[in-house]
């Protein structure tokens, strides 16, 4: 059974590309019969905005949203991915690293995401004094691509050593990084199709080798073209996107519909009534692949 899912962070309120994502990932999973959860990934508490999780799931219910179950809070999920690192560990994929990130930004080179980890801590006697700090857990990754097919994008690809390098795991400060996190909650939710922005296709890879490292069932992709500004920025907190205006839903909704190449909708009651004419239309393979500038 399909089963897909939308994961805000409460980083700050939904916007227009949050919006965008919520419908394509809603429409695709009612239209294949599918449930459709809703997951805070409320992993990083400095950088939380109070109150914004709860404002989230008020915007989506104004909006016409229905998920099915309770909603998923990462915050409460610890123990999963404290399970998912202990495999790792028993399976020797894993060690601690002392490097402070300062140190080993200075002799590292640019990647496909940020400068490629450069392995020092691989090697037990390379390795830094612990001076009595906790370490972060990295994974060793192999010399080898992964690639898989995108629902959307098409085949993508990256060689892990070269393009990413053996990425954290849990942070030294204590906070699960993002890569884990959501690897362990997809399998424990069992999600089978993930349709979120094309901003995080260069996580994907990493995603599929944790997943096959842990033994989890794989997951099929499909990542949405960005909403960017005039001067080619993508839409986000960073960017200054506008929250949603709940009393603009039906206009928003109609909005992002046509970024998503559906059919223009008739006169509706209520949005809820544009959420079922986008299932009823959907198609994924009519959903651009570059960017959308919505200026």
């Amino acid at each position: 059974m399909y089963v897909g899912r939308f994961a805000p962070s409460p980083t700050g309120l939904l916007h227009i590309g949050s919006l965008l994502t919520a419908l394509a990932s809603y429409a695709d999973a009612r239209a294949h019969g599918g449930r459709w959860l809703v997951r805070m990934e409320d992993l990083d508490p400095p950088r939380e905005m109070a109150g914004a999780a709860d404002h989230i799931l008020r915007t989506l219910e104004a909006f016409g949203f229905e998920w099915d179950g309770e909603v998923a809070y990462q915050s409460r999920r610890h123990h999963l991915y404290e399970d998912a690192l202990g495999r790792l560990k028993d399976k020797g994929l894993v060690y601690p690293c002392y490097c402070s990130r300062k140190d080993w930004q200075a002799a590292a080179g640019m990647g496909a995401d940020g400068f490629v980890y450069n392995g020092r801590c691989r090697v037990p006697e390379h390795r830094p004094s612990e001076n009595g700090k906790p370490p972060a857990w990295r994974i060793r990754v192999p010399d080898e691509t992964v690639g898989f097919d995108d629902a959307v994008v098409g085949h993508y690809a990256q060689n892990l050593a070269r393009d990413i390098g053996d990425f954290v795991l849990l942070r030294a400060d204590g906070f699960w990084a993002y890569q884990l996190a959501v690897v362990a909650d997809d399998a424990e939710q069992g999600i089978t199709h993930v349709v979120r922005g094309q901003d995080l296709l260069v996580s994907a890879p990493r995603q599929i080798f944790l997943q096959n490292a842990l033994g989890f069932r794989p997951v099929r992709y499909a990542h949405l073209p960005l909403l960017v500004n005039k001067s080619g920025q993508k839409w986000s907190k960073q960017t200054l996107a506008p929250a949603l205006d709940k009393a603009q839903a039906e206009p928003l909704l109609r909005q992002v519909s046509a970024y998503l190449n559906l059919p223009p909708a008739p006169q509706v009651d209520r949005p809820r009534d544009l959420l079922d004419w986008a299932v009823t239309h959907w198609n994924i393979k009519r959903v651009p692949k570059n960017a959308v500038c919505t200026e």
